[in-house]
């Protein structure tokens, strides 16, 4: 229980200490923004800063930081420390980076502007990258969520029915004006999401808290029960809530309707930690649940086989509705369906933005907003029926993790480009190193990519994140050293 909330206490502090810090470096200052210049009632719409954080709590907080976390769990309480220096240290700086960046460059999509730093051959990649990962998150957070509406309704509303019922809404969604769906719909969801995790969290220090395992050497180095290993298995499958790539495409759309840069910290770096937090109770949660009078090893196998039997759903079914009972679980199984399905429609619209800014079609009318909203909707359908499920999820994993490092080089290199000392560009740069190795070594050592032992994966992986790293140095203190603007992003 006291590891628990030390490192609530450090996600805590880490918002009030470390994003005062990227804010200071990033210079925000008193510029008209996006939606005060040129608001256009659909996708540039001024909105109050409360409202715009929770937008962006529920646009990021899909399944990830629930189910994720929960897989996380199976490594045991060292994943607190992943969930805890990932949000600080990287998720929280990508994620003010990508909104931020694209606040400075008339709220274009995170493709769009990786392309601005990064050159035209990236742009390619990255329009392309994050077009089929928004689909592909789209897909895995409409399924998910009908599986569990499907739990909790009379067998004749099946989990079709009920996919196409969150397909229907996210057309809806996705093609009307922010304000009028998700701008009034998300403060309630966002609200619901909070409760559930301060129910389950605190529901889980109450009645289960002699069995929390604390983090010791021992359980530092507890292996998973299926002989996973943890080097990068773990940083992948804990990605929302700690670092994810989908944020960066999610943060333009709320980079389009803050009134003021000083709201930036709050609205991107604010979300993450909260998304941090909702990880940390679910890890903790799942790793308590299962232990039995304390033995951890129980409690990682029982929660892995819990997830391998019924998947993460019943999982998140079985504590809701154990720790809460029948009335509290529902309402907390409520809060979980919410995350996925408040992250799959703006998913969908930032797919729609990213080809709109690709193309340059004006959204501002209906005929192209349906134009590519529809077809849009009907592929992810025809993907949601055609894959499996975890095997969208692991693809979306590894693709999810490798968006973070390069949208993370590119906030290094943005931060170069304008006049900021190297050590200020090391505050991205770092854990775009970090995001590298993860993704590289990943890359080589799953089953489901090129399935490498670790001992070619793990030198492969680090060999690659350092020559990143030495390249990013040498161009910024060698080649590129007056290759700067004296004021970040000083075009108005």
């Amino acid at each position: 229980m006291v590891t628990f909330f030390v490192c609530l206490a450090l996600l805590i502090v880490g918002f009030f200490t470390y994003s005062k810090v990227i804010e200071k470096v990033f210079r925000v200052d008193d510029r008209p923004t996006p939606a005060v210049a040129h608001p256009d009632g659909v996708d540039y719409v001024p909105m109050k800063t409360w409202r715009i954080f929770l937008v962006q709590l529920l646009n990021i907080a899909g399944l990830g930081p629930i189910y994720g976390a929960l897989s996380g769990a199976c490594w045991g309480p060292s994943v607190y420390l992943w969930i805890v220096f990932g949000t600080i240290l990287g998720g929280g700086v990508h994620d003010f980076l990508s909104g931020m960046m694209s606040e400075r460059n008339d709220g274009k999509s995170i493709s769009e502007v990786v392309g601005l730093y990064m050159g035209k051959v990236i742009t390619f990649i990255m329009r392309v990258f994050s077009v089929v990962l928004l689909v592909m998150v789209g897909v895995n957070f409409s399924v998910g969520p009908a599986g569990l509406l499907a739990k909790l309704t009379p067998e004749a509303l099946s989990t079709m029915f009920w996919l196409a019922v969150i397909m229907i809404y996210y057309l809806v969604a996705t093609f009307l004006p922010i304000d009028k769906v998700i701008g009034k719909l998300y403060p309630v969801f966002g609200i619901c999401l909070i409760i559930m995790a301060v129910g389950i969290g605190g529901a889980t220090v109450l009645l289960r808290g002699s069995d929390m395992p604390e983090l010791t050497l021992t359980t530092l180095t507890a292996v998973h029960p299926n002989s996973l290993p943890k080097w990068a298995m773990m940083f992948v499958t804990v990605a929302c809530g700690a670092i994810s790539g989908f944020h960066a495409t999610q943060s333009p759309m709320m980079a389009r309707c803050i009134k003021s840069e000083k709201e930036g910290r709050t609205v991107f770096y604010g979300a993450m930690v909260t998304e941090g937090v909702i990880a940390l109770i679910w890890a903790a949660a799942g790793v308590t649940f299962y232990t039995n009078h304390g033995s951890l090893l129980d409690g990682m196998t029982g929660l892995t086989n819990a997830i391998a039997a019924g998947g993460a759903g019943d999982v998140v079914y079985e504590i809701s509705t154990t720790l809460l009972g029948p009335v509290g679980g529902v309402l907390a199984m409520i809060g979980v369906i919410a995350c996925p399905i408040t992250s799959g429609d703006t998913a969908y619209r930032a797919a729609r933005l990213t080809i709109a800014d690709w193309f340059h079609i004006d959204q501002s009318k209906v005929g192209p907003r349906a134009a590519l909203s529809v077809p849009l909707l009907a592929v992810g359908a025809v993907v949601a029926l055609a894959l499996p499920w975890d095997v969208l999820w692991r693809y979306f994993s590894w693709s999810n993790q490798t968006l973070a490092m390069i949208v993370l080089w590119t906030g290094a290199v943005f931060l170069h480009k304008y006049g900021f000392p190297p050590i200020s560009c090391m505050m991205a740069a770092l854990p775009a190193t970090f995001m590298s190795a993860v993704s590289v070594t990943y890359f080589f050592q799953a089953k489901e990519c090129l399935n490498l032992s670790t001992s070619i994966a793990y030198p492969v992986g680090l060999a690659v994140a350092a020559l990143f790293l030495v390249v990013f140095i040498w161009r910024i203190l060698i080649v590129g050293k007056n290759d700067v603007t004296p004021l970040a992003g000083a075009a108005k």
